[in-house]
């Protein structure tokens, strides 16, 4: 079944959802644009998660493309899915790790069980993704994923954003 898509524009640390994604660096220790809002309103209890997690298994960062799960702090979900998207390259099609990003999100959220899903414009921000290809290919990697979550929201911070996922929606 394919789960049910929505859009938002807004706040993504103000979304309910079983489990927010943060466009994250590879260092997992916070940073500017959505990174540093989910840490700073989720708390310090997402910061330690992700201490611990470049103590253990993530000792070189977070790879691009791939995903890992922390406790959602404060925030209104149960969990934060950190990804880390590619910087946009006029050179080289980094488009498959884009897309990876959301599906390898979903595959961490089918093994948390979560059913709601709130995603960000990965890599649109500080990576300078350009928004309508961005949005193109999210929509479509969510779309294809093999996945048992329920609802995916895109939480898009401005109009801008907005109408570039409503296009690659429709």
């Amino acid at each position: 079944m394919t789960p049910t898509l929505t859009l938002v524009q807004g706040d993504i640390t103000r979304q309910s959802a079983d489990a927010i994604v943060n466009a994250a660096n590879s260092s997992l220790l916070g940073g500017g644009g959505v990174d540093g809002a989910i840490h700073r309103r989720g708390g310090p209890e997402i910061l330690a998660e992700c201490r611990a997690l470049r103590a253990s298994r993530y000792g070189a960062g977070l790879p691009a493309g791939e995903a890992v799960a922390t406790t959602a702090g404060r925030l209104d979900a149960r969990w934060v899915i950190h990804t880390v998207g590619p910087v946009h390259s006029e050179t080289e099609d980094r488009s498959a790790l884009l897309a990876s990003c959301y599906r390898s999100c979903l595959r961490v959220a089918d093994d948390l069980g979560a059913r709601t899903v709130a995603f960000p414009a990965v890599s649109t921000g500080v990576y300078r993704w350009p928004l309508p290809d961005a949005a193109r290919i999210a929509v479509e990697a969510v779309r294809t994923a093999d996945t048992a979550v329920e609802e995916i929201t895109f939480v898009l911070f401005d109009e801008w954003a907005y109408e570039a996922f409503a296009e690659a929606v429709d």
